[in-house]
C-alpha cells in the first residue's frame, strides 16, 4: 500500500503518541502492517478511514496510546512563563513564538494539539484548551497544512545541522592547518 496514501488519512499533528516520531514513521509502519489503532488524535474517524482503505478491521483505539478527545491547541499563561524557551524545540510545526528571556505566545491558528511543549516547561505554564470559535477563530489547521508546517520545521532543523556541521568542519581544518607564520 502506499505510504502516502496512508499518510494522507492520518490527523498530521505529528504527537508521537503513536510510538512513532510522526505521522509519515507511523503511515510507513501501517503499510508494514502496523496495527491501524495507535493515533488517538485521529480517533475513530481515522481509524475507520484506514480500515477502509487498507480493507482491514475497524479496531477500538489502543489506550496505551491515549484516549480520544476533541482537537485542542496549546495555550501559554503570559503571567507564569518566564521565557525559558524550552517550549520552543519540541513544537514540530513552530507554532510557538517566542525568544529566550521574552515572553512566549502560542499562534493557535497553527498549533496541531501535539501536546510536546507541556513537559519541557519549567512552570506549568501550557494548556490545552478546546478548538473553538474563541480559543482559534481563525479555525484549527488542516491536515495538509499541518503537514506543511512540519516538513518546513524539518528542513530547518536539517539546515541549521548541516551549517553546523560545515562550521564545525571548517574551524577543524583550519586548526589543523600549520600557521606559516609560526617558526
Amino acid at each position: 500500500m502506499d505510504v502516502k496514501a496512508i499518510d494522507a488519512v492520518l490527523p498530521q499533528t505529528q504527537c508521537t503518541r503513536c510510538g512513532y516520531p510522526g505521522c509519515l514513521p507511523y503511515a510507513a509502519a501501517i503499510a508494514a502492517g502496523t496495527p491501524i489503532n495507535q493515533c488517538p488524535p485521529g480517533g475513530a474517524a481515522t481509524i475507520a478511514a484506514l480500515a477502509t482503505l487498507l480493507g482491514r478491521e475497524v479496531l477500538p483505539l489502543n489506550p496505551q496510546n491515549g484516549v480520544e478527545a476533541p482537537p485542542r491547541v496549546a495555550v501559554i499563561d503570559e503571567e507564569r512563563c518566564i521565557g525559558c524557551a524550552k517550549c520552543l524545540p519540541p513544537c514540530p510545526v513552530d507554532a510557538i513564538i517566542g525568544a529566550p528571556r521574552f515572553l512566549h505566545t502560542v499562534v493557535a491558528a497553527l498549533c496541531t494539539g501535539c501536546e510536546l511543549c507541556i513537559a519541557p516547561c519549567p512552570v506549568d505554564c501550557i494548556i490545552m484548551v478546546d478548538v473553538s470559535a474563541d480559543s482559534v477563530p481563525e479555525g484549527a489547521p488542516c491536515a495538509p497544512a499541518n503537514r506543511d508546517r512540519y516538513e518546513a520545521h524539518q528542513a530547518r532543523l536539517q539546515r541549521r545541522a548541516a551549517e553546523r556541521d560545515a562550521l564545525l568542519a571548517a574551524r577543524k581544518k583550519l586548526a589543523r592547518t600549520p600557521d606559516p607564520h609560526t617558526p
